[in-house]
Protein backbone atom coordinates (compact mmCIF):
# COMPACT_ATOMS: atom_id res chain seq x y z
CA UNK A 1 0.00 0.00 0.00
CA UNK A 2 1.30 3.23 -0.91
CA UNK A 3 -0.53 5.57 1.98
CA UNK A 4 -1.91 7.54 -0.15
CA UNK A 5 -5.85 8.44 -0.14
CA UNK A 6 -7.77 8.15 -2.77
CA UNK A 7 -9.41 11.14 -4.28
CA UNK A 8 -13.22 11.06 -4.48
CA UNK A 9 -14.51 9.99 -7.76
CA UNK A 10 -17.36 12.08 -9.62
CA UNK A 11 -19.55 9.10 -9.44
CA UNK A 12 -18.59 8.61 -5.62
CA UNK A 13 -19.60 12.39 -5.01
CA UNK A 14 -22.68 12.06 -6.66
CA UNK A 15 -23.85 8.86 -5.10
CA UNK A 16 -23.03 10.52 -2.04
CA UNK A 17 -24.94 14.05 -2.70
CA UNK A 18 -28.09 11.48 -3.69
CA UNK A 19 -28.05 9.83 -0.51
CA UNK A 20 -27.82 12.47 0.97
CA UNK A 21 -30.70 14.63 -0.82
CA UNK A 22 -32.83 11.81 -0.76
CA UNK A 23 -32.44 11.21 3.37
CA UNK A 24 -32.92 15.01 3.72
CA UNK A 25 -36.21 15.08 1.38
CA UNK A 26 -37.37 11.93 2.27
CA UNK A 27 -37.03 12.53 6.00
CA UNK A 28 -39.06 15.50 5.32
CA UNK A 29 -41.84 14.12 3.68
CA UNK A 30 -42.47 11.05 6.20
CA UNK A 31 -42.46 14.22 8.69
CA UNK A 32 -45.29 15.66 6.87
CA UNK A 33 -47.16 12.87 6.47
CA UNK A 34 -48.55 13.27 9.75
CA UNK A 35 -49.76 16.40 8.87
CA UNK A 36 -52.37 16.26 6.28
CA UNK A 37 -54.86 18.65 6.14
CA UNK A 38 -57.86 17.76 7.48
CA UNK A 39 -61.53 18.22 6.52
CA UNK A 40 -62.43 21.10 8.71
CA UNK A 41 -65.95 22.38 10.01
CA UNK A 42 -65.90 25.10 7.45
CA UNK A 43 -65.65 23.25 4.63
CA UNK A 44 -68.56 20.85 5.61
CA UNK A 45 -70.59 24.04 6.22
CA UNK A 46 -69.69 24.47 2.34
CA UNK A 47 -70.77 21.33 1.31
CA UNK A 48 -73.82 21.64 3.50
CA UNK A 49 -74.59 25.46 2.00
CA UNK A 50 -74.32 23.28 -1.70
CA UNK A 51 -75.91 20.36 -0.87
CA UNK A 52 -79.09 21.58 1.60
CA UNK A 53 -79.00 25.09 1.46
CA UNK A 54 -76.91 24.87 5.06
CA UNK A 55 -79.96 23.14 6.26
CA UNK A 56 -78.74 20.46 8.52
CA UNK A 57 -82.50 19.29 9.17
CA UNK A 58 -83.67 19.28 5.64
CA UNK A 59 -85.89 16.16 4.34
CA UNK A 60 -86.79 17.04 1.19
CA UNK A 61 -88.77 14.27 0.33
CA UNK A 62 -85.90 13.21 -2.47
CA UNK A 63 -84.56 10.24 -0.47
CA UNK A 64 -81.69 12.22 0.75
CA UNK A 65 -81.47 13.81 4.31
CA UNK A 66 -79.24 16.37 6.69
CA UNK A 67 -77.35 19.29 5.99
CA UNK A 68 -74.93 16.62 3.44
CA UNK A 69 -77.70 14.78 1.85
CA UNK A 70 -77.18 11.43 3.18
CA UNK A 71 -79.59 8.08 1.72
CA UNK A 72 -80.70 6.48 4.34
CA UNK A 73 -78.13 3.08 3.23
CA UNK A 74 -75.08 5.30 3.37
CA UNK A 75 -75.91 6.71 6.71
CA UNK A 76 -77.04 3.29 8.30
CA UNK A 77 -73.91 1.78 7.28
CA UNK A 78 -71.52 4.49 8.53
CA UNK A 79 -72.80 4.01 11.71
CA UNK A 80 -75.36 6.79 11.97
CA UNK A 81 -77.75 5.03 13.41
CA UNK A 82 -75.79 5.17 16.91
CA UNK A 83 -76.76 9.58 16.50
CA UNK A 84 -80.26 9.07 14.97
CA UNK A 85 -82.11 7.43 13.05
CA UNK A 86 -82.13 9.59 10.52
CA UNK A 87 -79.04 12.18 9.09
CA UNK A 88 -81.74 14.79 9.59
CA UNK A 89 -82.86 14.22 13.24
CA UNK A 90 -78.85 14.02 13.92
CA UNK A 91 -76.92 17.33 14.72
CA UNK A 92 -74.87 18.93 12.47
CA UNK A 93 -72.00 17.93 14.77
CA UNK A 94 -72.86 14.03 14.41
CA UNK A 95 -73.85 14.40 11.09
CA UNK A 96 -70.04 15.51 10.16
CA UNK A 97 -68.74 12.95 11.86
CA UNK A 98 -70.68 10.25 9.97
CA UNK A 99 -69.82 12.75 7.22
CA UNK A 100 -66.04 12.37 7.74
CA UNK A 101 -66.34 8.01 7.63
CA UNK A 102 -68.13 8.32 4.36
CA UNK A 103 -65.49 10.57 3.03
CA UNK A 104 -62.88 8.13 4.26
CA UNK A 105 -64.63 5.17 2.34
CA UNK A 106 -66.08 6.75 -0.82
CA UNK A 107 -63.66 10.03 -0.89
CA UNK A 108 -64.72 13.37 -2.20
CA UNK A 109 -67.11 11.47 -4.69
CA UNK A 110 -69.52 10.86 -2.50
CA UNK A 111 -70.67 14.55 -2.73
CA UNK A 112 -69.70 14.75 -7.04
CA UNK A 113 -70.83 18.43 -6.97
CA UNK A 114 -70.31 19.76 -3.37
CA UNK A 115 -67.26 17.45 -2.44
CA UNK A 116 -64.46 18.90 -4.35
CA UNK A 117 -63.18 21.12 -2.12
CA UNK A 118 -63.25 19.07 0.93
CA UNK A 119 -59.42 17.97 2.55
CA UNK A 120 -58.90 14.39 4.00
CA UNK A 121 -60.70 12.97 6.06
CA UNK A 122 -60.40 12.54 10.01
CA UNK A 123 -62.49 10.41 12.13
CA UNK A 124 -64.05 12.33 14.93
CA UNK A 125 -65.31 11.33 18.68
CA UNK A 126 -68.86 13.03 19.61
CA UNK A 127 -69.81 13.07 22.44
CA UNK A 128 -72.93 11.36 23.31
CA UNK A 129 -76.50 13.64 24.13
CA UNK A 130 -76.15 15.19 27.98
CA UNK A 131 -78.49 12.35 29.45
CA UNK A 132 -76.60 9.46 27.74
CA UNK A 133 -73.89 10.22 29.54
CA UNK A 134 -75.13 8.98 32.91
CA UNK A 135 -73.76 5.20 33.60
CA UNK A 136 -76.57 2.45 33.09
CA UNK A 137 -75.90 1.11 37.13
CA UNK A 138 -76.15 4.80 38.75
CA UNK A 139 -78.29 4.86 41.50
CA UNK A 140 -81.27 7.06 41.28
CA UNK A 141 -83.03 9.09 44.21
CA UNK A 142 -84.31 6.02 45.71
CA UNK A 143 -80.61 4.07 46.11
CA UNK A 144 -81.91 2.09 43.51
CA UNK A 145 -79.96 1.24 39.80
CA UNK A 146 -81.60 3.73 37.17
CA UNK A 147 -82.24 2.29 33.79
CA UNK A 148 -81.18 5.13 32.05
CA UNK A 149 -81.37 5.56 29.01
CA UNK A 150 -84.25 2.91 29.32
CA UNK A 151 -87.46 5.62 29.63
CA UNK A 152 -89.66 2.93 31.26
CA UNK A 153 -87.67 0.41 33.71
CA UNK A 154 -89.25 -3.06 33.30
CA UNK A 155 -92.06 -3.97 35.87
CA UNK A 156 -91.95 -0.27 37.14
CA UNK A 157 -95.21 0.80 35.37
CA UNK A 158 -98.31 0.37 37.39
CA UNK A 159 -101.06 -0.24 35.21
CA UNK A 160 -104.67 0.83 35.92
CA UNK A 161 -102.97 3.70 37.58
CA UNK A 162 -101.66 6.42 35.85
CA UNK A 163 -99.73 9.27 37.39
CA UNK A 164 -98.94 12.95 35.93
CA UNK A 165 -97.77 12.68 32.33
CA UNK A 166 -94.22 11.14 31.99
CA UNK A 167 -94.35 10.35 35.62
CA UNK A 168 -93.46 6.66 36.63
CA UNK A 169 -95.52 5.24 39.58
CA UNK A 170 -93.42 2.73 42.36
Amino acid sequence: MSGRHRKPTTSSVSVAKVAFTGAVLGGGGIAMAGHAAAATDWEWDQVARCESGGNWAINTGNGYYGGVQFTPGTWASHGGGEFAPSAQLATREQQIAVAERVLATQGRGAWPVCGHGLSSATLRDVPAPAAMDAPVDAPDVNGEPARWPTPHPRGRRTAGRPGPAGAIRR
